[in-house]
């Protein structure tokens, strides 16, 4: 059976934890330490730990968080506003005043890295010049 070209990927409903590590790159350990944080919330089958799609979208934000520069309990606060029922008003709001913030933080940081590699290109020339001599 041909499946169209515009068919969206099959997303299983339970994934290993080998699964979520090859998937994003993340160690096992990491996994496990993302759950002992609250952060995800994996079924067990005996030892097998059976992460839903659930886990794999938080895992998915969690580092989108953190590559953006979130602290892991920043990450957690936000996605725990999900469960409110409250339509994720709360959540999207919450979520929409710290990403401003932290476009913001990022902005400072930006001119700040822009200064020093200024800064030390100068100091190159300068140096370059006393070799030159």
């Amino acid at each position: 059976m041909d499946v169209p070209a515009d068919a969206a990927p099959f997303i299983p409903q339970v994934f290993t934890i080998s699964d979520l590590s090859a998937e994003f790159d993340v160690t096992t350990r990491t996994l496990r330490f993302y759950e002992a944080k609250g952060l995800l919330e994996p079924k067990r089958r005996g030892q097998t730990r059976l992460y839903s799609r659930r886990d794999r979208a938080r895992l998915k934000l969690v580092l989108q968080g953190k590559r953006v520069g979130f602290s892991l309990s920043d990450i957690k606060e936000m996605l725990d506003l999900y469960d409110l029922k409250d339509g994720q008003t709360t959540q999207l709001n919450v979520s929409l005043n710290r990403f401003r913030e932290r476009i913001s933080d990022l902005q400072r940081q930006k001119i700040d890295i822009e200064e020093a590699i200024a800064d030390l290109t100068r100091t190159c020339e300068i140096i370059q010049g006393m070799l030159k001599e």
